[in-house]
This record gives structure tokens, sequence and C-alpha cells, in this order.
């Protein structure tokens, strides 16, 4: 039986942030919606209360009913969460004249609570919230203050119940792992062995009985999802597993044929189709961005199925859906907002069942799940690459011309990185196309030839990232060696433009 925290979702920017240190702390758990705690309570040992952008004292606030959670599983409030308890038993909640947002100094009054237990006196926490509690009722016990917020933490008497008004979730919060352990680990009981190889097990165990003897096709994209999702299910079901790899001419410099020899040597039973010629007739003359990734989506789509219908009693589609997919296919009212399939459209298409072995990972679990399988750091440690491809770094209309030119630039760049031993310290990069032409000088002739910018940002999950401060000397470099090397280009820049307000990606 599976272990479990489960973490009800107000509507928190960081309730994603809460679930990955939990998972960190070799534990696993579920978000939710703030109103559908499972009926099933199998392997529930507790439940966090996330934030929200509501107010307690809002006629919209988001309410649920914890008298068949209170006293039965530890609980933990943050934020919102905090403010919750303390209203709906009773106490009073507050927009007061001092809000508090950043870094704050925690000053705990029982150094022996369960909860704040090794939390150094006077650490930083992470504030974020307009609202204060101001009044906490009779049976709840202060626990913890910083200097503007009397009611910083508290403890419900006979009961393992905890709210706080910070954030131990944020990295800026110092002594945040720590709070968040002794929930975890003491409090709840929590044996802590959710691992990589643990996972590997129940899913390989799980993946036999679910799929049986069918026979089972995956699209690979060369990037660490879909891979890692190809070896799990190769592990469970081996030969029964078809893999297709579609080229569709936007990908990098020979990726097609280097990422067939790397699966082959993995093992896996891979189809490469090279379907540039499609793509490229499909695209002609198109420049509107969101046109072409629907091109591309339905080409990909057609391809996909073409080259599955050659299979024979294939019963399953497999895909390397992630947690951050599934949670986010639901809003917090648990009305769907956004349909996740890796593959869109596949599914209704081909009429197969769905198998998502990597359902239940966020990315940075994948890759410690891809690393226990024994992939390479070099498949594991790759970029995020966007599914259209090249398509959305050439600014403007694709030709086979246009996709040469950015291949080999966009290859002396990320072969730059690799040699300076800079590619790892960067979260994504790329070279775009412009749609522009400059004037230059080589050899004493005028030229009048395309620009082409370089871009490096430095993130977490994509969600936001800044630029990455690559060295001048290194970015000197690669300008020379792009113009130099790359007939038609004649100018190189570098974006140093942030998410938000840029996005990483141009189109």
């Amino acid at each position: 039986m599976q272990e479990k925290i489960i973490i009800l979702d107000f509507g928190s920017q960081y309730t994603q942030l809460i679930a990955r240190r939990v998972r960190e702390l070799n534990t696993y758990c579920e978000i939710l919606p703030y109103n559908k705690f499972p009926h099933g309570t199998e392997g529930i040992k507790g439940v966090i209360l996330s934030g929200s952008p509501y107010s307690v004292n809002d006629p919209n606030a988001l309410y649920v009913d914890l008298s068949e959670i209170r006293g039965r599983y530890p609980v933990l409030g943050i934020c919102y969460g905090a403010q919750f308890l303390a209203h709906s038993s009773g106490g009073k909640v507050e927009s007061v004249n001092t809000r508090e947002y950043g870094r704050a100094h925690l000053a705990w009054h029982d150094p022996e609570d369960m909860l704040f237990r090794g939390v150094k006196d006077n650490s930083t926490v992470w504030m974020s919230h307009g609202d204060s509690i101001t009044m906490i009722p009779q049976n709840f016990q202060l626990v913890a203050s910083t200097h503007e917020v009397k009611m910083a933490g508290f403890h419900i008497e006979g009961e393992n119940t905890w709210g706080v008004q910070f954030h131990p979730e944020v990295y800026h919060s110092e002594d945040g792992t720590k709070l968040l352990n002794n929930f975890v680990e003491d409090i709840c009981g929590c044996a802590r062995d959710w691992t990589p190889a643990s996972f590997i097990e129940n899913t390989v165990a799980s993946l036999r009985e679910q799929i049986g003897n069918d026979k089972v096709v995956l699209a690979l994209s060369g990037g660490v999802d879909s891979t890692v999702a190809g070896v799990l299910l190769n592990k469970a079901i081996g030969s029964n597993l078809t893999c297709i790899f579609v080229d569709n001419g936007l990908l990098r410099k020979n990726e097609f044929e280097s990422v067939l020899e790397n699966y082959e040597n993995m093992g896996l039973n891979v189809i490469g189709v090279d379907a540039k010629e499609h793509f490229y007739s499909a695209l002609k003359g198109v420049t509107e961005p969101e046109k072409k990734r629907k091109i591309i989506g339905k080409g990909f789509i057609d391809i996909f199925d073409q080259e599955a219908h050659k299979l024979t009693d294939i019963k399953w589609l497999a895909q390397g859906t992630i947690y951050p997919d599934v949670i986010e296919s639901l809003s917090i009212t648990g009305m769907t907002i956004k349909s996740h399939h890796n593959v869109g459209g596949l599914p209704e298409k081909m009429n197969l069942k769905i198998v998502e072995p990597l359902r239940l990972l966020f990315k940075d679990e994948v890759r410690r799940v891809g690393r226990e399988l024994g992939i390479s750091d070099k498949l594991i440690g790759r970029h995020p690459f966007p599914g259209p491809g090249l398509a959305v770094r050439i600014l403007g209309d694709i030709t086979p011309e246009k996709v040469r030119v950015l291949q080999e630039a966009d290859h002396i760049f990320i072969q730059g990185l690799i040699d300076n031993n800079l590619y790892d310290k960067v979260w994504q990069a790329g070279v775009i196309l412009l749609p522009v032409q400059s004037v230059g000088v080589m050899g004493d002739e005028r030229t009048y030839e395309n620009a082409v910018a370089l871009r490096a940002v430095l993130s977490t999950d994509g969600m936001t990232a800044d630029w990455a401060h690559l060295p001048y000397e290194f970015l000197g470099k690669v300008s020379n060696d792009i113009i130099n090397k790359v007939k038609g280009v004649n100018r190189v820049v570098y974006d140093i433009s942030s998410k938000p307000p840029s996005t990483i990606e141009w189109e």
C-alpha cells in the first residue's frame, strides 16, 4: 500500500512547489482540488492545505468541510490554509495595515513543538499575504511569530493540526525543508521510502498487470519524458512495445540519426520515419506561428497513425505525460480547463487505450528515474526542445534552406556550450533565424545576409526564466564561428530578455 500525503489545492501559485518539496523527502504526495478529498483513504498519512489567491473573508472564498479530516489525519495549513483553519474555528482573519511580502524572521514560542523542532530561532521565512490572523480560538496554541505578524504559527490542542502563515516550501524559507520533514516524518509517520528505485519496481509491476500480453505503440521524440517512458515500458513488456520516431525535418542537425542510434543501443524496438518532405510541403508559404504549430501537429498525427496501422494487434498508445500535465488538466473547481496528451489528437483518432507510466512524476523526478534505469546523462540531461522543433525558431515561412542555415548555426552554439562546460549550467539554449537581412562586409565585398539570435536561459520549470550571463569571450567565439562557417549568416545577436515579459521561444 502506497503511503501518501494529500495536498488540497486552494489555487496557490506555490502548490506544485509544496508537492515537489514533499517528494524530495522521498514521500509520495498527490495534489487534489480543495473539495475533492478522496473517499478511499488507504495509505493517506497526512493532509496539507495550500495557499490561495482568495481572502477567507471574500464572498467567493473557497470553503471545504474539514470535519472528516481534522482529528483523523495530521493537517498542516499553509498561508490561506492556516487562515482557513483559524477562521472556520471561530478565529479572526483581517486585512491589516501592515502586509507581509518577502523575507521575515521567525521567533518561535515553544522550542519543543513537534513542527518547529530543529527550526532555528530568528530563521528567515518567506511571507506572501495581505490578510493576517488577528485572533486564534481558545484551543489554538501560538507557537511562532514574526516582527510584523504575531500569529505566524499555531498548533490546535488535542489534534495533530498546525497552521503557518509563511511558506516553508519556498527556497527563501531557510528551515522550510526541516519543518516539512518534521510534519512528514515525525508527525505523519511516513517511512520516506518513495525513491526512484521503488517507483521503477512498482511501475513495472503495475504496467505488466495493466497491459498483460497486449501490444503498445509509443511516439518517441528524443526528449527526456518519452525516452524514460520507453525504457520503463520496455522493462515491463519487452518486445510487445514498438516505438515510432518521426523526422519532421525540423530537428537539430543529425538528430534523427543520432537519436535512432542511441535508442537501438538501449535495446528499444524503434521505427524511424523520414517525413521531411511531407512537412516541408505542408508548411510552404505559411508564416503565422499558430498555423505552423497546427500543421505540424496534424502532420505528426497523420504520419504516426499511418505507421502505427502497419503494425498488428496494437491495443495501447503510450504517452510521456508527466504530473504537471495531470495537475493542469483540472482547475481547483474540478472543471477540465486543458486536455493534456503529449501527442494531441492521437487517442481520439486511433481509438486506443492510453497508458502513461510517468503521470505521477515531476520533470526532475523523471530525470532521477532515468538515471536509475541506466539511461546515459547525454539523453537525460538534454535541454527542453519545442514540440514543433525549429519551426518556431524560424520566424516567417519554412524552407529547406532556412532549416539548413539554422541547423548549422544551432549546432555550433550547442556544441560550443558542451565544449566549454556550459551546457549543464543552462536550462535551455538555441538559435533563432530572424526574418531580416543585414549589410555586412566579407573579404572586401558587401554582403546582404541573414541575422541570427542566440538564446540561453536559466530556469527550473520554464514558467519563469532569466537570460544566461554567458562569458563574453565565449559569445564572441560562437559569433565568429557561425559567421565564418555558416553560409548565409553575417550577423549574430544575443537575446537578453527574461520571462516574463518575454517568452523563451520567439514564436
